[in-house]
């Protein structure tokens, strides 16, 4: 097989040539697609696993509230139309005054 390769018209720099654009090709996708993903993924992870009492978020459905219990596999958020029990993959994003100090009340 080897000697086919070698023995072909044009050569091996030709063949791996050939086959650069498809390399090319995947780095791209890993770089720009695949990788983004991954690090998405574990930052959501880590905040999921990071949620305590008192947090307020929104869900991924749009519903902002409080949590008021966490369990291993849920939460209960507080919202203005009472209380709702909640996956923790449900839980979009945080909303404390910490990390958006624009959700702060005005003062007077």
């Amino acid at each position: 097989m080897l000697t086919i390769i070698l023995d072909s018209k044009g050569g091996l720099m030709e063949q791996i040539g050939g086959f650069a654009p498809i390399v090319l090709l995947f780095i791209v996708f890993y770089f720009f697609f695949i990788r983004p993903q991954t690090k998405r993924q574990k930052q959501e992870k880590t905040f999921q696993q990071e949620i305590g009492k008192g947090t307020r978020v929104v869900t991924t459905s749009g519903i902002h509230g409080r949590i008021l219990e966490v369990t291993d596999d849920g939460v209960v958020i507080e919202t203005m139309a009472g209380k709702i029990k909640f996956e923790k993959s449900a839980i979009s994003r945080e909303l404390t005054m910490a990390r958006y100090p624009e959700n702060a009340p005005e003062k007077k």
